[in-house]
């Protein structure tokens, strides 16, 4: 992949029990397209990761979310895991900071468990987006239109549904981020 982000500065926002593989392939696919990566958590120090079954490794936290600011970065990612998303939606930090990018129309990717975050923002109604099948009910109450597709993409929001989707969201996560703002 050439580099078509390598002007772009993207925040991966995680709090532990982010499912790893939602993790490092993103991360991946964003620095092979050029990208500045930033972790950005609840706490400073490291973020422990979930492998399917049991804890994974841990990664080390660039910023903490009390101290990033949207307006800093290019673009945001959220992976799922259920423990991740359900901390982040209930720091009043986190939700600021995803909110600043839907209020300066910046891509935000979020695939499995990841959309739930979203619901927090208040952003979601009118919106086609598609996460875990566990979610649907959350984000159709959210005003949310939601679809099974492995990857959706609405004005530059991503989702997807799970790790096999990988291949396809990492895809659109790069298109969508070198697009840059979806005014």
């Amino acid at each position: 992949m050439e580099n078509k982000l390598s002007n772009k500065k993207v925040a991966v926002l995680v709090a532990d029990g982010f499912e790893e593989v939602e993790f490092t392939q993103p991360v991946e696919a964003l620095k092979e397209a050029g990208a500045l990566v930033e972790v950005v958590s609840l706490h400073d120090g490291e973020v422990k990761a979930w492998a399917e079954k049991d804890w994974g490794n841990t990664y080390p936290v660039d910023k903490t979310v009390e101290s990033a600011n949207a307006k800093d970065y290019d673009a945001l990612v959220l992976p799922g895991g259920v423990m991740n998303p359900d901390h982040l939606r209930e720091n009043q930090d986190a939700v600021n900071f995803v909110s600043g990018f839907f209020d300066d129309s910046k891509p935000i990717a979020a695939i499995c468990h990841g959309p739930w975050t979203l619901i927090e923002t208040g952003e979601l109604k009118g919106r086609t987006v598609t996460s875990y099948p566990s979610l649907k009910t959350d984000l159709t109450n959210a005003g949310a239109n939601w679809v099974d597709q492995e990857v959706v993409v609405d004005n530059g929001l991503v989702t997807s549904r799970n790790p096999n989707d990988l291949p396809a969201f990492c895809r659109k996560m790069v298109e969508e981020i070198g697009e840059g703002v979806h005014a």
